[in-house]
């Protein structure tokens, strides 16, 4: 099995580098992730300007692939061929921080096992639920279990998982729904030393959305979170309403 390796924390990030030494049992893994940080990107493409892939060694030793777009643009080039023969699943982390809540729509971790199910592949994204570097062992080995049962057992058509694993004291797996917004905050204003403003996002983490069944639930109680996604936005039950509008077009 060919498993791709991406993130959005660049590709000498210790994450990826736990992540590929978790997967190499189950099959030839290739490192294909930005040449630096791309941290909330979300699901951004490159399109105003060229795509280069450039070797590196990565401090195992081995090689890596780094390239100068986003962690979709990875799996783009990686399924196109762009890097060796076409990857069979994506695994995408172990990214430092939470994605949870509807703050996944932000991240580029997420974005890249987005992309891996819009090529018709299997996709999971990996976090850690802390913003430090940690131990990511038990991270990466549960990593490779939940990987080895999407291959097997599969996922549903335009499906992916999302999986945010307690930095420390696990207490067990849940299997959850996609929580509410996460951070309280937003832009706060400072001042450069000469008096002009500029801006910063800043927030904390909300308590109050750890809806029953969620992803932020499970992680506050230390449970490991695994959700599965679908591309599919449409808010089906607001289509019948929405339906009684009575639309027109009027030339």
């Amino acid at each position: 099995m060919r498993i791709l390796i991406t993130n959005d924390d660049g590709i000498l990030a210790p994450g990826l580098l736990a992540l590929k030494g978790a997967l190499a049992p189950l099959g030839e893994v290739v490192a294909v992730a930005p040449e630096r940080p791309r941290s909330a990107c979300g699901h951004a493409v490159t399109l105003h300007k060229p795509l280069r892939l450039s070797r590196v060694v990565l401090p195992d030793g081995s090689e890596g692939l780094a390239c100068n777009g986003t962690p979709a643009d990875c799996v783009g080039l990686a399924v196109s061929g762009h890097a060796g023969p076409p990857p069979e699943v994506v695994v995408s982390g172990i990214n430092l921080g939470p994605n949870v809540g509807w703050d996944l729509t932000y991240s580029g971790t997420v974005a890249a096992a987005m992309e891996a199910a819009i090529y018709g592949l299997p996709g999971i994204a990996v976090s850690v639920d802390s913003y430090e570097l940690v131990d990511f062992g038990a991270t990466a080995q549960f990593a490779r279990h939940v990987t080895e049962r999407a291959c097997a057992e599969g996922l549903p058509e335009d499906t992916f998982l999302n999986v945010n694993v307690p930095a420390a004291e696990i207490a067990g797996v849940s299997v959850t729904r996609q929580g509410r917004g996460v951070f309280e905050g937003g832009l706060e204003e400072r001042r450069d030393p000469r008096g002009r403003p500029y801006y910063w996002w800043s927030g904390a983490r909300s308590e109050a959305n750890a809806l029953p069944g969620s992803d932020v639930e499970a992680l506050l109680h230390r449970r490991i979170s695994v959700t599965p996604i679908k591309l599919d936005l449409t808010a089906d039950g607001f289509l019948p309403r929405l339906r009684e509008w009575d639309l027109k077009w009027h030339d």
